[in-house]
């Protein structure tokens, strides 16, 4: 069904950054910018006022009866992993995806989804520290903890916090293509795709490095990412980081979720798109990103972001603004 009415449900104790997420992509009127409205309302799925993890309250006037006409029913995460959510909620999620709508969930609010069974036998996510307890908890659900976001039908599952944005943008480029999502995006000062996935958010890999003693690693990502135009083999990258080429593989992965090659190219990609806003040739954008040639990078471009490095510079180019 077409997207036009939105609804975040809170419950007390809800996240507070988690649900201004949601209003901020769906609440916000940005018609003013030729942007869609969305009829959007926050509901309570508790009796207000209800107090946010913070400390301050919150009131609407909407109840669970307003989630009945929504097209997209948002989770923004859930109070305790370790306590069931009210039926009254889990009811309306059940009730949304039978009648065709979709339903959204931040961080532990897939716990509420998997909770009212909408999961079962669909590929989810949710933020890293707690993919574990929901795989374990609800064996029916393949809990995919390496991601930002999934998408598997009527149900869409993000990661911790800042991936609800990744995932709110997801569903208004699907609802009205990439142009719109990344007018969005822009208004939000944030990127409109993310590359990677939760691995490189896991704060475990950087004490490791600090408890072998060597910071070589981290001094070498910061390197790399001033030296992105020179050649950047493993080999010679490994012997920079005093390892071997097989002992630095295992360690950059550990460290960052993907391989060097993997990782370079994403940071070339990355300083690709800043020079291309900054109104620079493709081809003297391929040098300085470190593509050799124009057709490298459009190749990489393409298969990175969807689209080509003129198309992208016509759109995001401060020349062309």
């Amino acid at each position: 069904m077409p997207l036009r009415d939105v609804v975040a449900v809170v419950c007390d104790g809800f996240a507070a950054f988690e649900l201004g997420v949601v209003c901020e992509v769906f609440g916000l009127d940005r018609s003013d910018q030729g942007l869609p409205g969305y009829d959007f309302a926050v509901v309570a799925g508790e009796e207000p006022p209800l107090r946010s993890g913070q400390g301050y309250r919150l009131d609407t006037d909407h109840r669970l009866d307003r989630v009945a006409s929504a097209d997209l029913v948002c989770i923004p995460a859930w109070r305790s992993i370790d306590e069931r959510p009210p039926e009254a909620l889990l009811q309306v999620v059940r009730d949304a995806v039978d009648r065709g709508a979709r339903v959204l969930s931040v961080c532990s609010g897939a716990f509420v989804l998997a909770a009212a069974g909408v999961l079962d036998g669909r590929r989810a996510t949710t933020h890293w520290k707690y993919a574990d307890v929901l795989a374990g908890r609800y064996p029916a659900i393949d809990v995919d903890p390496d991601v930002l976001y999934v998408d598997d039908g009527p149900v869409i599952t993000s990661a911790g916090t800042a991936a609800g944005i990744d995932a709110c943008l997801h569903v208004v480029r699907q609802e009205h293509g990439v142009a719109v999502a990344n007018a969005v995006a822009r208004r939000m000062v944030v990127p409109p795709f993310r590359d990677g996935g939760q691995a490189q958010y896991v704060e475990a890999p950087v004490p490791l490095l600090r408890r072998a003693g060597t910071d070589e690693l981290a001094a070498l990502l910061d390197w790399i990412a001033q030296h992105l135009h020179e050649e950047l083999a493993v080999e010679d990258l490994a012997r920079r980081a005093h390892m071997s080429p097989r002992t630095f593989a295992r360690r950059f992965r550990e460290a960052t979720g993907v391989t060097p090659a993997k990782w370079v190219l994403a940071q070339r990609v990355g300083h690709a798109q800043q020079l291309l806003e900054q109104g620079l040739s493709v081809e003297e954008v391929a040098r300085r990103a470190g593509f050799g040639s124009a057709a490298t990078l459009r190749s990489a471009f393409a298969r990175e972001r969807g689209t080509s490095p003129s198309a992208y510079a016509r759109v995001f180019s401060t020349r062309s603004a």
